[in-house]
C-alpha cells in the first residue's frame, strides 16, 4: 500500500531568503574601490544640515546603501557647493540613514568582534593585526606567484581612500563573505542582516564626524 503524508502547521512553511543588495548590484567585492578625491579633512554631519534640503541628490536609504560616500560627493558637483561643503553634505547624507542607536549597536558590534584585528580605532592595529601579516608573509615563502596572500593584514577603515570608495552594499559583501584569504571570518553566518547594516554605519563614522 502507498500514500502520501501531507505534514502542515504553523511555523514549518521555509522563510523567503532574501538576495544580499551586493549580489542584487552584482558588485565584484574583490575589484578595488578606490575614491578618486578625498576631503582635506573630517567631514561633518552637523555642518550641512542646513544646507542638505532641496540639493539634486537622491537622500534615501536606497540610495546610500547602493552607492558610496564618493558617488555621493561626484553627484554633487553641479552645485554651486565647495568641495568641502559637498563631503559635509555627504557625512549628513550618511549620518541620515541611520540612528543613534544603530550606531551604538555597531560599536558594541566592532568592539566585540572586530576591533582585535582591525583596532579600537580602526586603523588596521589591532592586537592579531601582526600575526596576520606574518601568516601572509610566510605564505609568499611556500606559495611562488601568490602575491595576494601579502593583503593579510586588516584593513585600515580610517584610509579614506578606500573606504570612501566603498558602498555600503560593498561593505556587506565583505562582511558576509569574509575575506577571501585574509583570514576574516565570514560573518553572514553570525550576524544578522539588521547587525551587519549597523556594524556598517559605525564603520563610516570612523571618516565622517557624526557627533552633535
Amino acid at each position: 500500500m502507498r500514500g502520501t503524508i501531507e505534514v502542515s502547521g504553523p511555523g514549518l512553511a521555509p522563510e523567503p531568503v532574501s538576495v544580499p543588495l551586493y549580489v542584487s548590484l552584482n558588485l565584484d567585492i574583490d575589484t578595488p574601490h578606490d575614491a578618486l578625491s578625498v576631503p582635506i579633512s573630517r567631514p561633518s554631519a552637523n555642518n550641512s544640515q542646513q544646507i542638505s534640503t532641496n540639493l539634486p541628490i537622491d537622500q534615501s536609504l536606497d540610495y546610500y546603501r547602493s552607492h558610496s560616500p564618493y558617488e555621493a560627493f561626484n553627484d554633487l558637483k553641479s552645485t554651486s557647493l565647495t568641495e568641502s561643503e559637498r563631503w559635509h553634505v555627504v557625512a549628513y547624507l550618511w549620518r541620515s540613514n541611520t540612528t543613534t542607536e544603530a550606531l551604538e549597536n555597531g560599536q558594541e558590534l566592532y568592539t566585540q568582534n572586530c576591533a582585535a584585528c582591525h583596532g579600537e580605532n580602526g586603523a588596521g592595529d589591532g592586537v592579531f593585526a601582526d600575526d596576520l601579516k606574518q601568516a601572509g608573509e610566510a605564505s609568499m615563502q611556500t606559495m611562488v606567484g601568490s602575491e595576494d596572500m601579502m593583503m593579510q593584514a586588516p584593513i585600515d577603515f580610517t584610509n579614506p581612500t578606500r573606504i570612501l570608495g566603498a558602498s555600503p552594499a560593498l561593505l556587506q559583501g565583505k562582511i558576509l563573505r569574509g575575506g577571501m584569504g585574509t583570514g576574516m571570518p565570514m560573518w553572514g553566518s553570525i550576524f544578522t542582516e539588521e547587525q551587519i547594516w549597523d556594524l556598517i554605519a559605525y564603520i563610516y563614522s570612523f571618516q565622517f564626524e557624526y557627533q552633535n
